[in-house]
């Protein structure tokens, strides 16, 4: 039986973590090396393999990721409504294996075909299995961003392995001798399809240690009560979601339905959002609305940050030498899993340095920890800018300087994100916890978009360019990202006061 435990039992763990986050920290890990896996061969495979330009493959890899992103809103709001949080990751992860699977059998002729089955597959999975570790703490408990943390770890963990030996095996950079030419992208996509298996083996065995958590809807033990939900509901959002893969394949080849797409959903969700407002009780609403303020900067904070996938690994590819420390190593690589590398290390080192601010009563609240991600964001953009000074006239430039710009990056990204998922769930009311989540992924869909729009500008502005110039143009336009990053956290550090009265007690 899954349901022994009691949630209180859950939250009255003794200790820094609760055991059950170590298992969702494995399926999370087994997960994202799935999905760091593709998404960093998206925009490297669309240039080389399918021949697509520069800005194009920007658009696309812009497009792709902010439906990914989208869908996690779409998911988040199923879970909460019909499924619960494990029937909807367990759908997640199958139409993900499907998507890898595809793309294994032939990824030039099925491309998009699997990236569509992917994109759809991660929202179901994506901010569920995150909710799921916010009921593991007690509502105030300062445990609780120190454990996201940690779990943070674990999405790195993954980003780190899947970043790095996808596309290492995808280039012929690793086992090229035990792997013929012609299979080694299938090789390299058909391994997100095995990893994602083993990430659901592992949430099947964790299901009997959680309890009531993530049941779903109407289940006779669910915390929350309410009536049971009619199968034709739940078949009917299985069918509906496989139903929309070509619809999504479509809308993602094409760009400009992506930008249909994302003027719409926007508002949409802002709207439904300020109806399940009505239903709740002003404290409620008051934190709802510093939710909302959270969401709408995260935005800057993604579009800025996620050049990772886009315009940085054209940089990689074309602008930097392959020396890191004296190894010899993939320049594309290292971009795809170099921040998620110091994240590992890192990450549960903040969530202890955390912890012992707190007991020193000196914890600096979330707002200040979000303003410093953004503070941070900046500096490593402008030591991205100062990759220039290391060039050769050739235009190729240190692998050390731009993974110190990653290390940078880093420290900020981890006074965000993780921060971020621990903020929705504590400011979220129970019956839209999954709706929120969501909403925080659905604004990385924006940044993702966004970023696929900076990239995509930078790459048109180097038409018949020297590799030096090319170089150049790049650079000039991460010290303005720069310059943007460091305004928003201004910004946001001042506008502190007013958004700490609108969280009341949550800190």
């Amino acid at each position: 039986m899954t349901e022994k435990l009691t949630l209180e039992q859950i939250q009255n763990f003794e200790g820094k973590y609760p055991k059950q986050i170590w298992s969702l920290f494995f399926s999370e890990m087994w997960e994202r090396f799935c999905f760091y896996g593709m998404r960093g061969m998206l925009v490297f495979f669309m240039i080389s393999q399918l021949k697509f330009g520069d800005t194009q493959a920007n658009l696309q890899y812009g497009a792709t990721q902010a439906f990914v992103y989208a869908f996690t809103f779409i998911g988040g709001l199923f879970a909460d409504k019909i499924l619960g949080f494990r029937k909807s990751l367990f759908w997640g992860g199958l139409l993900m294996i499907v998507g890898s699977a595809i793309l294994a059998t032939d990824p030039h002729a099925y491309f998009f075909l699997g990236i569509s089955f992917t994109i759809i597959g991660t929202g179901f999975f994506k901010p569920n299995i995150s909710t799921m570790v916010g009921y593991l703490y007690k509502k105030g408990d300062a445990r609780t961003d120190a454990g996201f943390s940690l779990f943070y770890a674990g999405i790195n963990l993954g980003a780190l392995l899947g970043g790095y030996i996808c596309i290492a095996i995808g280039k012929g950079e690793m086992f090229a001798g035990s792997i013929p030419v012609e299979k080694r992208w299938n090789v390299a996509f058909g391994l997100a399809a095995i990893v994602m298996i083993i990430s659901l083996v592992n949430f099947v065995f964790t299901q009997r240690s959680l309890g009531t958590i993530g049941l779903q809807p109407g289940h006779p033990l669910a915390e929350v009560k309410s009536n049971p939900i009619a199968k034709w509901k739940e078949y009917s959002v299985y069918i509906g979601t496989v139903l929309l893969v070509p619809i999504i394949q479509i809308m993602v080849s094409k760009t400009e339905y992506t930008d249909y797409f994302m003027w719409t959903i926007g508002p949409l969700t802002l709207l439904y959002l300020f109806y399940e407002m009505t239903k709740v009780t002003p404290e409620e609403r008051k934190k709802l609305w510093a939710a909302l303020v959270f969401i709408l900067f995260s935005i800057v904070f993604w579009g800025i940050y996620e050049q990772s996938g886009g315009s940085l690994s054209i940089f990689a590819a074309q602008n930097l030498d392959k020396n890191l420390a004296g190894m010899q190593l993939d320049p594309n690589g290292v971009n795809n899993s170099g921040g998620a590398f110091f994240i590992i290390f890192l990450a549960p080192l903040l969530g202890l340095l955390w912890i012992w601010l707190n007991k020193k009563k000196i914890e600096p609240n979330t707002l200040i920890k979000f303003g410093l991600g953004f503070i941070l964001l900046g500096l490593g953009y402008y030591v991205l800018f100062a990759t220039k000074f290391f060039a050769t006239l050739a235009g190729v430039t240190s692998l050390n300087v731009f993974t110190l710009a990653l290390l940078v990056i880093t420290f900020g990204e981890l006074c965000l994100s993780p921060i971020g998922l621990s903020i929705m769930t504590k400011l979220s009311t129970k019956n839209l916890q999954g709706m929120m989540m969501g909403m925080w992924f659905l604004a990385s869909a924006y940044g993702q978009y966004v970023a696929g729009l900076i990239g995509a500008g930078l790459s048109e502005a180097k038409k018949g360019a020297s590799k030096y110039e090319i170089l150049v143009t790049y650079t000039e336009g991460y010290k303005q990202l720069g310059l943007y990053s460091l305004l928003a956290g201004l910004i946001l550090i001042l506008i502190s006061p007013f958004v700490k009265k609108l969280m009341q007690e949550v800190k």
